[in-house]
């Protein structure tokens, strides 16, 4: 893999909130864009690309680590 994808991966593994938040700007303004015709080909990329940066497991690791 080259250097920068495991660059973004570190970034985005330090920073899942930012991620996160800006995953579900890009959703929201995709959506609003096509008028929510394809709303589940959106979530389904969003997924992706949270899964593949790690976003998704260090959302749910640090809302594991708020209730502890």
């Amino acid at each position: 893999m080259p250097d920068f994808m495991d660059e973004a991966k570190n970034l985005a593994g330090e920073h899942g909130d930012v991620v996160d938040k800006g995953l579900d700007e890009v959703e929201q303004e995709a959506e609003s864009k096509t008028g929510g015709r394809f709303d589940s080909e959106i979530q389904g990329a969003e997924q992706q690309a949270e899964g593949f940066l790690g976003a998704d497991q260090q959302g749910q690791q640090g809302q594991q680590g708020q209730q502890n």
